[in-house]
């Protein structure tokens, strides 16, 4: 048993979007739960227990990276460089470039080669203080490659102390297969991809890219519907660069979240709001591609959506590894609150990913997923970028030196 003492304390808990801040706390870990949470002067006595001085300084919980392709290889920096000069990420694309560019590199990549790339990335956000990361599918498009992605995935969930969760991506574009033949890859999803990656224990949720240069919502829905059929929860990338109304179509599936939302309209959002569906926000994509449509965080707010923010650490749109600067980038960009950021990395991540009550918040029987701050305000954590004041990281209760993870 551990005693965290003389600690500031981010609950997370309190459903006013704030901190659930308590300025004198202590925390008691049994083996990888909190035993209990709170006040000081509450505390129950735990005469055997291993003393841990906080110095004063801020727990909360773990961060959450709810939305990443953290599984790829090759580089797209040529393709950064013609954007540059003026090209689109949708002309660009079209020109065989963007996904399909990654998809020919992953593709060619051993499972080794992948699983010593993604691991780089994953250690260093968990040098940040992450301890829970989502890894989608979807550079391989066929189910060798499908299944190679999320093996790797699986194997990181293994080697390194964080949760990781996987999703199915492969409606993610048009593999070279398929060209001119949406329809039928969706179909070859459905009937094959689908159901032997879940057959294999390799998926936890089911993703898609609804977009005008993806997958139709017509398309979208049947890789929904078969989702569903295997007792599988769903997401979607929606309302990125166009409005396809897809943000309607995960709510009516009971998405777990809808992500992007750049052109989301206020429909999108009362039928999000409804059907619980929490809104994943990406600002460093929104950096990257020079975006200049906010997503509507009035709309969000006004009807009470839960708000997450995610790193979209990809090779194209957003090659950032950092969830603390996206902490920075939420507020900047598109104007969040400090606290509406923090809860976009704990308590609205672990909702995204359907893990509220086990992360997210500091609470008896939660995992004990903690990291401590050397701030003063928890403000702080948005307020500053480029100097990282974690000082420890519990992973299911075991502290681990994320000085030395990268």
């Amino acid at each position: 048993m551990q005693r965290i003492e003389n600690i500031k304390l981010a609950t997370l808990c309190d459903e006013q979007n704030d901190y659930g801040l308590i300025a004198d706390a202590v925390v008691i870990i049994d083996n990888e739960s909190i035993y209990w949470a709170g006040n000081a002067l509450e505390a129950p006595a735990t005469p055997s227990a291993d003393i841990i001085d906080g110095a004063g300084q801020l727990l909360t919980p773990a961060l959450i990276d709810c939305h990443t392709h953290l599984v790829w290889a090759g580089s797209r920096a040529n393709e950064f460089a013609e954007r540059l000069h003026g090209k689109s990420y949708a002309e660009i694309a079209e020109q065989g470039g963007g996904i399909a560019s990654t998809v020919r590199a992953t593709r060619q990549a051993s499972f080794t080669e992948l699983l010593q790339l993604a691991e780089k990335r994953a250690r260093t956000l968990m040098a940040q203080g992450v301890g829970t990361i989502e890894i989608k599918s979807g550079y391989g498009l066929d189910l060798t490659n499908e299944r190679k992605q999320l093996q790797v995935a699986r194997e990181l969930g293994r080697r390194l102390p964080l949760t990781i969760k996987t999703t199915l991506l492969a409606a993610h574009a048009l593999p070279p297969e398929y060209q001119n033949d949406a329809d039928g890859y969706i179909d070859h999803i459905v009937t094959t991809i689908l159901p032997s990656l879940v057959d294999e224990g390799l998926v936890d949720a089911v993703d898609a890219f609804c977009e005008k240069i993806g997958f139709s919502v017509a398309q979208t829905e049947r890789v929904f519907e078969a989702a569903r059929q295997h007792g599988l929860p769903v997401k979607l990338h929606a309302e990125q660069i166009t409005n396809q109304h897809g943000a309607e179509l995960a709510a009516r599936y009971q998405a777990l979240s809808a992500d992007h939302l750049e052109q989301l309209d206020e429909d999108g959002v009362k039928a999000m709001a409804e059907s619980g569906t929490v809104a994943v926000l990406l600002p460093g994509a929104f950096y990257f591609l020079r975006d200049e449509q906010v997503p509507p965080i009035d709309l969000l707010r006004q009807y009470r959506v839960p708000i997450a923010v995610a790193t979209d650490a990809n090779p194209g749109s957003s090659p950032i590894h950092n969830l603390q600067l996206m902490l920075q980038m939420g507020a900047t960009l598109f104007r969040l609150t400090a606290e509406e950021c923090l809860r976009g990395v704990t308590v609205n991540a672990a909702r995204a990913l359907g893990i509220e009550h086990e992360y997210g918040q500091v609470k008896a029987g939660m995992k004990a997923h903690l990291a401590l701050w050397d701030v003063n305000d928890p403000a702080e954590l948005t307020y500053q970028f480029g100097v990282n004041p974690l000082t420890t990281l519990w992973l299911n209760g075991v502290v681990h030196d994320h000085a030395n993870t990268r």
